[in-house]
C-alpha cells in the first residue's frame, strides 16, 4: 500500500514538471518565432505603440497649446503696434490737411496784399475786448512799420474783400483798430447798384447789424434786402467801393426824410486773423507787403 502511494506521488510530480515544462516551451517558442498561439512580442510592441501614440498626443497638444498662447501674444503686439501706426498716420494726414489750409490761406492773403494798388501792412490780430461798447481790435503793427492813426483797414474773408475799421491809437510795434460796429465808427458808403450815397454807421456790438443813414425815402422802391452796400471814397477816408456790407432791412419812418435801413457787415470779426492797413499816400510796389 506505502509502495503504491509513492508511485502515484511519484507520477504526479512527473506530470507538473511535464506541464510546466511544457508551458516554458511554448512560451520561449513564442518569443523566438512568434507563432505560437499568443504573439507576446507583437502584443507588447502594440501596447508600447498605443502608449507611445498616447504620449505623442498629449505632448503634440500641449506643445500646440503653448505655440498658440505665443502666437496669440504676437498677434496682439502686432495689433497694437500697427494701431499705433495707423494714429500716427491719421495725426499726419490732419496735419497735413491743417498746413495746406492755412498755406492756401497765407497765399491767398499775400495775394490779396500784392493785388492792392495802395501800400499795405498784413497785419495779425493779438487782442481784442468784444464785450466793450468801445471795443478796440490790437495788431501786431505799429509806428516802426509806418502805420499811422486814421489809415483804414480791410481784410479778405472767404475770397469776399470787406471793411474792417480805422486806427485810432498807434504804438511802437502794435495798433488800435476801431472796429466797424464801434458806436463811434462812421463811414461814407454807397448802395453799389444805385449809387446812392449815405453814411453806415456803428450801434456798439458785432451781433447788431448796422446802420445806414441819410438815404432819402423816395429811394425805397429801388433798394432792396440784399442790394451791397460799398465805401464812396470820399473825404479819402477809406479807398473807394470796398464791400461793407449787405441790406437786411428797409424800413420809412414817419417823422424823418430818411430811410431806416440796417447791413449785415461782410466781415466775420469771431474768425478774423489777418488784416490789411491801408496807406492812401503811397502806390503799392511789387513785394511790398510787409
Amino acid at each position: 500500500m506505502e509502495h503504491s502511494v509513492k508511485r502515484h506521488v511519484k507520477f504526479k510530480v512527473s506530470e507538473f514538471l511535464f506541464v510546466v515544462l511544457f508551458l516554458l516551451s511554448a512560451v520561449f517558442l513564442s518569443f523566438s518565432s512568434g507563432g505560437f498561439l499568443v504573439n507576446f512580442k507583437q502584443v507588447g510592441f502594440t501596447i508600447l505603440s498605443y502608449a507611445q501614440k498616447g504620449i505623442h498626443s498629449v505632448t503634440s497638444s500641449v506643445k500646440d497649446a503653448f505655440t498658440a498662447i505665443g502666437e496669440l501674444k504676437n498677434l496682439r503686439k502686432d495689433y497694437e503696434e500697427l494701431s499705433e501706426k495707423l494714429k500716427e498716420y491719421e495725426f499726419l494726414q490732419r496735419n497735413n490737411i491743417e498746413i495746406k489750409k492755412e498755406n492756401e490761406f497765407l497765399r491767398q492773403q499775400l495775394n490779396f496784399g500784392e493785388s492792392l494798388i495802395y501800400k499795405n501792412f498784413a497785419a495779425e490780430i493779438i487782442a481784442r475786448d468784444p464785450d466793450n461798447l468801445y471795443s478796440g481790435i490790437t495788431i501786431n503793427k505799429g509806428s516802426r512799420h509806418g502805420i499811422k492813426k486814421g489809415f483804414p483797414v480791410i481784410a479778405i474773408q472767404n475770397g469776399n474783400v470787406c471793411v474792417v475799421g480805422k486806427i485810432i491809437t498807434v504804438g511802437y510795434s502794435s495798433s488800435i483798430i476801431m472796429p466797424l460796429f464801434n458806436s463811434n465808427f462812421n463811414i461814407s458808403s454807397r448802395v453799389k447798384n444805385t449809387r446812392d450815397i449815405g453814411l453806415v454807421c456803428g450801434k456798439g456790438d458785432e451781433n447788431i447789424p448796422l446802420q445806414m443813414k441819410y438815404v432819402r425815402k423816395q429811394l425805397i422802391s429801388s433798394l432792396h434786402v440784399g442790394d451791397i452796400i460799398i465805401s464812396s471814397g470820399e473825404n479819402d477816408n477809406y479807398p473807394k467801393d470796398i464791400p461793407i456790407g449787405r441790406i437786411s432791412k428797409l424800413k420809412e419812418l414817419v417823422y424823418d426824410n430818411s430811410l431806416d435801413i440796417e447791413v449785415d457787415p461782410f466781415v466775420d470779426f469771431s474768425k478774423l486773423e489777418i488784416v490789411f492797413v491801408i496807406d492812401q499816400n503811397e502806390q503799392n510796389q511789387p513785394g511790398q507787403v510787409k
